[in-house]
C-alpha cells in the first residue's frame, strides 16, 4: 500500500514504532460478531481503541536501554476481560482485522502532563470489562429520544471500563482534553476528536479510511 488521498496513509510497523509516543492512538476493526455489532450501532469502522505507553527494557550488562510500546487496552485478552497492558508488536502480529496509529498533534501534546496521564492510566490495570455502558454508549442516536434516551445516556463512571471510555479518561487526566463524559465515547467518537495529527497510518489490514476522522472538539463531549 502506498500513500492515498486526504489523511490516510500506511507505514510498516517496524518504521513506525520509533516515532511512535505516549498517548497515541490505537484503532482496531476487527471481524468478530461484536466487533461487527460495534461497527454497526455507532456507524464507523472502528471498533476498538488502545492507547500507547511507551517502556525502557533493560538488559543486564547492555548500557543501551531499548524504547519499545506497549498498548493499555480494555478488551478481552489472555483469558482477562478488562484492562491490560501488552507489547503492541504482540497485538498487531496475532490480531485480525485492520489498525491504524492516530499520533497525538504537537499541539495536543503540549497541553498533556505524562506523569498525570501515566498514573491514571497505571491505576486502572485489572479494572473489569464495563459491557453495559459499552452498550450504552453505542446507542448515541437515540440520546435525545424522550424517555429512550434517558436510558441510553451514560452516567460517567469510571469503576470498570471498556475501550474508549479508557482512553478518553487517561487523555483527560493528561490535560490533553479539558473535559469530557468519558462513559459517552464510543471508539469512532475518539478517532473523530481533533487532538491528532493531520495524517493517520494503517499498520495492518485491508486498506480501510477513518470516516470524520480528526474534526470534532472534544470539549464537553457527551456531558
Amino acid at each position: 500500500m502506498g500513500v492515498i488521498n486526504m489523511a490516510w496513509k500506511s507505514m510498516l510497523y517496524q518504521d513506525a514504532r520509533p516515532q511512535m509516543e505516549a498517548g497515541d492512538v490505537i484503532a482496531f476493526s476487527g471481524k468478530s460478531n461484536f466487533s461487527e455489532l460495534i461497527k454497526w450501532a455507532t456507524r464507523g469502522q472502528v471498533s476498538h481503541v488502545g492507547v500507547i505507553l511507551k517502556s525502557k527494557l533493560l538488559i543486564e550488562g547492555d548500557p543501551q536501554a531499548g524504547i519499545f510500546n506497549q498498548i493499555i487496552e480494555s478488551t478481552s485478552l489472555n483469558g482477562f476481560s478488562g484492562v491490560s497492558i501488552s507489547r503492541l508488536s504482540d497485538r498487531l502480529e496475532t490480531y485480525i482485522g485492520e489498525i491504524w496509529w492516530l499520533p497525538l498533534s504537537q499541539s495536543t501534546r503540549a497541553t498533556m502532563d505524562l506523569k498525570k496521564f501515566y498514573d491514571f492510566l497505571i491505576h486502572q490495570e485489572r479494572k473489569e470489562y464495563d459491557l453495559p455502558q459499552a452498550i450504552t454508549s453505542a446507542l448515541d442516536a437515540l440520546d435525545n429520544v424522550p424517555v429512550i434516551g434517558n436510558a441510553s445516556h451514560n452516567v460517567e463512571d469510571l469503576s470498570r471500563f471498556f475501550c474508549s471510555e479508557l482512553v478518553a479518561a487517561g487523555l483527560e487526566a493528561s490535560g490533553a482534553i479539558s473535559r469530557i463524559n468519558a462513559s459517552e465515547v464510543t471508539p469512532i467518537d475518539l478517532c473523530s476528536f481533533s487532538l491528532f495529527e493531520s495524517d493517520y497510518y494503517q499498520l495492518k489490514g485491508n486498506r480501510k479510511e477513518i470516516r470524520g476522522f480528526n474534526a470534532i472538539d472534544p470539549t464537553g463531549w457527551g456531558e
